[in-house]
């Protein structure tokens, strides 16, 4: 894995301290619905709003690592985070937590545009998807350890949990404030070369982007099946007689595949056709969760986790690299914002859509339905990305890294 700038690797680190922390996204509906009581729909409702704020901040963050810069969005987003998840282990009213919650997911929501606007304006093109798989295998090394970690210190005491998310995410706050220059890419063109910028682009520029917003779209049916991981399948776990212990159990699969799998497979994800490739992921993310709807033991369960994750692994740094790919240098911020959109809607959404089919067809027809949108999905992409215009290599160096030339030359002496 040589040949990354410096700068990646704070970042990989920032990231690998703030999942390590991971508590409110894990352990949310069962905190709800366990400790204090609240039935499931309060506790859907309440994630529902966690994700409504996460659809807020997308917007607004991605416009804001475009034109502050991706290190202050960084740090407010991460410094309102800790102050937010702290708050929600003491407030005790319905309505405080369901407001304090929607803060939470704004503000956790807010870092992830700038992470990956940085990730690309620091990785050479030829580098990114190895560097965006790295930083998910990073994501989910530290889920595999939380959901553990989380699962032990909840028995216990549930506002620990909250308190060690807020001192971990302070800690990435520190670690970004002293480690990561600022990496906009439209400073240093424009410093560099004595012209001015090109074109500025707005949000409807973004939204005008038929491909890019295809992409988007398409994220958003994965993310609807992906996220139901999280509520539906837990619910339906409950409704088999299966305990919390045993969806952690279940779910802790998917951490340690990652983990074991995703850089070892990272040659092959980065030299394929990502047309190809994003289609047989979204074809095993239905696949894996449509065949939950006979899973009637943990084993079985296990199994369909292992057949979505597979698509998880494909998915996403595939994905991700794409989105750079189709975003211009000086609006990545905005791209980004958007594309992180469709996964706060996804969050918003599958909740709500996920427990109504539960509620009134069963899970099996939930199942369905997830089967039925990975081949839409999978269909999309195949016809998305004919005639994908190719990458371009031009990659314009940031002011605040003048070791860029020398990690270039690095990579080159190792090829």
């Amino acid at each position: 894995m040589s040949g990354l700038p410096r700068q990646f690797w704070w970042l990989w680190t920032s990231t690998l301290i703030n999942r390590l922390g991971a508590f409110v996204a894990t352990f949310l509906s069962l905190y709800l619905t366990i400790d204090r009581g609240y039935s499931a729909s309060y506790a859907g409702l309440v994630a529902a709003l966690h994700g409504l704020g996460g659809v807020i901040s997308s917007l607004v963050a991605g416009v804001m690592a475009d034109r502050l810069g991706r290190r202050p969005t960084l740090l407010v987003a991460q410094l309102s985070t800790a102050a937010s998840v702290a708050l929600l282990g003491f407030v005790q009213h319905p309505l405080a937590i369901a407001a304090v919650a929607f803060l939470v997911g704004m503000a956790s929501n807010a870092s992830r545009p700038a992470v990956q606007a940085m990730m690309a304006d620091i990785v050479p093109p030829e580098d990114r998807v190895r560097a965006f798989t790295l930083n998910y295998w990073a994501i989910n090394l530290g889920f595999a350890f939380s959901s553990l970690a989380a699962g032990v210190v909840a028995s216990y005491s549930y506002l620990i949990g909250f308190l060690g998310e807020a001192a971990l995410t302070l800690v990435c706050a520190l670690l970004v404030f002293w480690k990561l220059p600022e990496s906009r890419p439209e400073q240093t063109a424009a410093d560099a070369a004595g012209t001015p910028d090109e074109r500025p682009v707005s949000l409807g520029t973004v939204l005008r982007d038929g491909r890019f917003m295809g992409v988007v779209g398409l994220s958003f049916l994965m993310a609807f099946v992906f996220m139901q991981h999280s509520v539906a399948l837990p619910v339906a776990m409950g409704a088999d007689g299966f305990s919390p212990g045993d969806y952690g159990a279940v779910i802790a699969v998917n951490g340690v595949l990652i983990v074991a799998l995703q850089i070892p497979l990272t040659r092959f994800i980065e030299h394929g056709d990502p047309r190809r490739l994003l289609t047989v992921s979204a074809l095993l993310a239905g696949c894996g969760f449509g065949l939950t709807a006979f899973a009637g033991s943990i084993g079985f369960y296990m199994l369909t986790v292992v057949v979505w994750t597979f698509a998880e692994i494909i998915n996403s740094p595939t994905q991700m690299s794409l989105v750079v790919r189709l975003s211009p240098a000086q609006g990545r911020g905005r791209y980004q914002g958007v594309y992180s959109l469709s996964w706060s809607v996804a969050a918003l959404v599958a909740p709500l859509v996920g427990g109504t089919l539960i509620d009134h067809w069963g899970a099996e027809v939930l199942w369905a339905v997830c089967a039925a949108v990975g081949a839409l999905a999978a269909a999309g992409y195949w016809l998305l990305m004919c005639g994908l215009p190719a990458e371009d290599t031009t990659v314009p160096e940031p002011a605040t890294r003048p070791e860029t030339k020398a990690d270039t030359k690095t990579k080159a002496a190792s090829a």
